[in-house]
């Protein structure tokens, strides 16, 4: 089965093992579980011969009218599941998977940090990943989200009340990155035009404990189901990922005469491409003090025709407030650059010009897709939230630039990223000569270094734009690393990280079971960046990428086990099934490594049992020469009697 459709089964068969674990036996727990309907009655079921039609009768339809849900999956498809004894064996063993005790979820003990729910968010962003360029549409890669989430203010929230809606929410994903950047409870509002995506939407709602969530199923562009009498819904807050350049966004619109007003002021967009008709509803959807955020193509800001005249109507108004252009190949559905088009009523009369960050060259490769490190999602963030300058990363762009360039936002017109290129002097190379211009473009150093530059380079005989090396090649890194003012900045750095480590042990320590080790990252991760900000020849946010390397890596792990647990280093056996019988091969521990405690408490034992395997080997080593030698000696009196 594809991955567009195995996920179906996959992710419905978590949701009713998840909502089974967690509600069932709860007073008004927040998602309805009908009698009859739970995973253990789908256990029941394992081997019957009607398991698949007693599944969709029983279990899912039961779930699906009791909570609205939309597109389930059909556990009686011969076409999927095969038939007869396949179809029975097929669904016993995909329960089975899930009746292992490591699926426990009652145990859940982790507040505020919705373990599941973040598998589910992995499930599908995998899922996504494999099932081709059409079928990934429903996800929104989640550093995406994160930075959509950020940049529309919603963490400065002080109330509860606000409204998050998006038009073409997919699977949910990026509504929850919103509401979990929020800090406050905030109402949230979706409409997929996918059943059996909203499904998901709404599935991945109830276990992100947002089962009060609005998604409803339809055509937002044709059809939009959040109305308030005549008019739309408006929203504190819209985001979204809609179809790239839809082709088809007309059917069902009568654009000229829209009941809903969303395109007569600005004008109709092309009828072959979208864009702009989804970023138009999502502008009419906003209240006066709204704030939104989209991801479109990069066409949208330098296409002509209708889309140059809705442009310039947009700009004029004032509603965009800023363009981030993002790297290609990041999203599922296609491979071209994107860009975040940042929308804020609440500041168009005062506006001056539109913030542009080219975030276009920080990614990682990661398999066939790219993806935003941590360290590119901060420094986004915080560039376009603080409106900080940088030479070829970002700049505020006056209307009156704009203007000049006909209203045309493609964002190389006005921040130059390009490389430099690598000048070949081949004067230099044939004397052997450094030409002057090299060493000078390496200021940033000698601001740091200034009697340093003095000591590794003289200007050269033959002219003034050339240097010569003083010291030789081998001399070079001894000469630096002993320099005096070399020495007195590295002293400098590893005092500004002993100031930090120190800090940071202390806090660590001072956490037990119950904390919450999203907000923990958090904290040390900003302190961190806090130390380095600043500090000359470093990127504070390279440093920054170092820490959460190792929190991917390897402390996050440890952090949930102290969260679940406190600090109980629990052991446990080692058992592997061999013939049906069960065979101890050993202990471990999740939170201490076993190595660990070896090195602490039994190294002498285990220096002993190394020396004594050390023995063995090598009196394997010498009794296999001794076979050997015998072998060939038999050989050889077998030549001579033959001989003879």
């Amino acid at each position: 089965m594809d991955a567009s459709q195995y996920k179906d089964y996959v992710l419905v068969m978590l949701f009713v093992k998840y909502i089974s674990d967690k509600f069932v036996g709860q007073f008004s727990p927040p998602v309805k579980i009908p009698t009859g309907a739970t995973f253990a009655d789908m256990v029941a079921l394992k081997g019957k011969p009607t398991i698949g039609d007693d599944i969709n009768k029983k279990i899912i339809i039961p779930l699906r009218d009791a909570n609205k849900l939309t597109g389930m999956p059909d556990f009686n498809d011969p076409d999927k599941l095969g038939s007869g004894k396949e179809m029975v064996e097929k669904l016993t063993n995909l329960i089975a998977i899930f009746e292992s005790k490591d699926l426990d979820f009652s145990k859940n003990r982790a507040d505020g940090d919705d373990i599941l729910g973040d598998a589910y968010e992995y499930l599908m962003r995998h899922f996504a990943s494999e099932s081709g360029k059409s079928k990934g549409q429903f996800y929104t890669p989640a550093e995406v989200s994160r930075i959509l989430a950020k940049v529309i203010d919603i963490e400065k929230i002080d109330s509860r009340g606000y409204s998050v809606y998006d038009p073409t929410c997919g699977s949910g994903s990026l509504l929850l990155k919103v509401a979990d950047e929020a800090g406050e409870h905030v109402s949230l509002y979706g409409q997929e035009k996918d059943a059996t995506t909203s499904g998901l939407a709404r599935m991945n709602m109830i276990l992100h404990n947002n089962p009060t969530a609005q998604i409803r199923q339809g055509n937002t562009l044709a059809n939009p189901l959040f109305t308030e009498g005549d008019s739309l819904k408006t929203f504190d807050f819209v985001v979204a990922n809609p179809p790239f350049s839809d082709k088809r966004w007309g059917s069902g619109v009568d654009a000229e005469e829209d009941p809903h007003y969303r395109f007569q002021s600005y004008g109709v967009p092309p009828a072959k491409n979208g864009d702009y008709a989804y970023l138009l509803h999502i502008i009419r959807s906003l209240k006066s003090h709204g704030k939104g955020a989209c991801i479109l193509p990069h066409g949208v800001l330098f296409r002509g025709n209708a889309e140059a005249t809705i442009r310039q109507s947009l700009v004029e108004r004032g509603y965009i407030k800023g363009i981030i252009g993002l790297p290609a190949n990041l999203f599922y559905g296609t491979g071209i650059p994107a860009c975040v088009i940042v929308i804020d009523k609440e500041g168009a009369a005062a506006r001056k010009g539109i913030f542009m960050v080219d975030a276009g060259k920080g990614f990682i490769k990661d398999g066939n897709k790219n993806r935003l490190r941590e360290m590119d999602i901060h420094k986004i963030v915080d560039v376009f939230n603080k409106q900080i300058a940088i030479d070829g990363y970002s700049r505020m762009v006056s209307y009156d630039e704009i203007r000049k360039n006909e209203f045309n936002l493609n964002i190389p017109r006005y921040i130059d990223s390009s490389v430099a290129e690598d000048i070949q002097d081949i004067d230099a190379h044939l004397h052997g000569d450094i030409p002057k211009v090299d060493i000078d473009a390496l200021h940033h150093y000698w601001q740091v270094f200034p009697t340093l530059k003095t000591t590794l380079f003289a200007t050269a005989a033959r002219s003034e734009n050339y240097y010569t090396l003083q010291v030789s090649t081998e001399a070079l890194k001894p000469t630096i690393y002993e320099h005096a003012e070399f020495v007195a900045y590295t002293k400098e750095m590893n005092q500004v990280f002993t100031g930090w480590k120190t800090a940071t042990q202390i806090y660590l320590k001072q956490q037990d079971d119950g904390c919450k080790p999203k907000a923990m990252i958090e904290e040390i991760s900003e302190s961190l960046l806090s130390a380095y900000t600043g500090k000359p020849l470093l990127d504070k946010y390279d440093v920054y990428q170092h820490l959460m390397n190792y929190w991917a890596d390897t402390m996050q792990d440890d952090c949930y086990l102290i969260s679940a647990d406190g600090w109980e280093a629990k052991t446990y056996q080692i058992i592997e099934v061999k013939k049906g019988k069960e065979v101890i091969k050993g202990w471990t521990c999740d939170l201490i490594p076993k190595y660990l405690v070896i090195n602490r408490y039994f190294a002498g034992e285990q220096a002993a049992i190394d020396q004594l395997i050390a023995n063995k080997e090598q009196l394997e080593s010498q009794l296999e020469t001794l076979q050997e030698e015998r072998r060939a000696q038999r050989r050889r009196w077998g030549i001579e009697r033959r001989w003879q």
